[in-house]
């Protein structure tokens, strides 16, 4: 991903971060390595032994293998870590040199997930564990709850810790996913295909744009007929069917809370595409196991000239969709 995309999805987490109570211990990222140094790649191997190492930020984004070691210069109590993988991957974290004081109050905690504005990503709905499962506190068992990996390709820290000079050293390693589920994308423009064999599940695929999405392939069981059905003019859509592709549109990462913009229950082998003008635009698959089920897509950024007028008083004044 480049830089400058790199950016907005960061200043996008900032900004939702900022709604979260984290902002008042938002380090200054305004220093002399500056932002990009903070979004960058991060400098590429330059062979297969070496390991990148950096100083991890109270606020932070990772999209790389490393070591980053956490110190605290001052009493930090609200901090958080997103990590990012490419959407065929899924992330393990490790935690190592560990100098905190649990009892003092004092934490360490991971997730599976990402959680923003209170809402998580995956979803409650989307998610195979429950959410009390998802959370990994450093703690709770200093000698078991070092490790964890996630079922996705983004997963979080967050962590507070009092006294100046603690801190820890997180490893970040990405693992292939060979049936990818639940991804959110670095990139506001490309193409996937979402599988479910056989598995009763719900599977997400979440831009953090307003997009253009082109269905390119959709293979549904016994599906039998091609009708994109756009949810502003029929309500009753495919849920009751079990195995559908459905869009989404919305201005927070909980896909259940997300305003539904069109479904499609029949195997498709044309092209259907529908513009979605929301801060997050989402392909969702929902599978009732009994079939494998499969969606192929292409997506891109719209246009500044595409992007939808607001209207007071409506639905649409956060997501107007074509």
């Amino acid at each position: 991903m480049s830089p400058t995309l790199r950016a907005h999805l960061f200043f996008v987490l900032i900004s939702l971060s900022l709604k979260m109570g984290l902002s008042r211990y938002v380090e200054d990222i305004n220093s002399s390595d500056g932002l990009y140094s903070l979004l960058s790649m991060e400098k590429k191997r330059d062979s297969e032994d070496f390991v990148y190492r950096r100083p991890l930020r109270c606020m932070d984004m990772l999209a790389t293998d490393g070591h980053f070691t956490f110190v605290a210069s001052r009493p930090q109590l609200a901090c958080a870590t997103f990590i990012i993988a490419e959407p065929s991957e899924v992330i393990s974290l490790e935690l190592s040199d560990v100098s905190i004081d649990c009892s003092a109050g004092d934490f360490i905690k991971t997730f599976d997930g990402w959680v923003l504005k209170g809402e998580k990503f995956p979803s409650s709905e989307d998610h195979q564990l429950p959410v009390r499962q998802r959370y990994r506190d450093f703690c709770s068992n200093p000698e078991t709850e070092t490790t964890s990996r996630s079922s996705q390709n983004v997963a979080m820290v967050f962590f507070r810790l009092q006294t100046p000079g603690s801190g820890f050293t997180l490893s970040v390693k990405k693992l292939h996913n060979l049936f990818p589920c639940n991804i959110m994308s670095q990139n506001p423009e490309g193409d996937f295909t979402m599988v479910i064999p056989h598995q009763r599940r719900n599977c997400s695929f979440s831009i953090i744009y307003p997009v253009e999405i082109k269905l390119t392939g959709l293979s549904l069981g016994e599906a039998k007929r091609n009708d994109l059905i756009p949810q502003k003019q029929l309500w009753s859509g495919c849920s009751g069917s079990g195995d559908y592709v459905e869009l989404l549109g919305g201005n927070g990462v909980d896909t259940s809370r997300m305003y539904p913009v069109a479904d499609l229950c029949y195997s498709l082998r044309g092209l259907a595409q529908m513009k979605i003008g929301c801060d997050n635009s989402v392909v969702r698959l929902v599978s009732s196991g009994n079939y494998i089920n499969q969606v192929s897509f292409q997506y891109r950024l719209l246009d500044h000239h595409e992007l939808p007028k607001s209207q007071e008083n409506s639905l649409d004044n956060f997501c107007t969709v074509e």
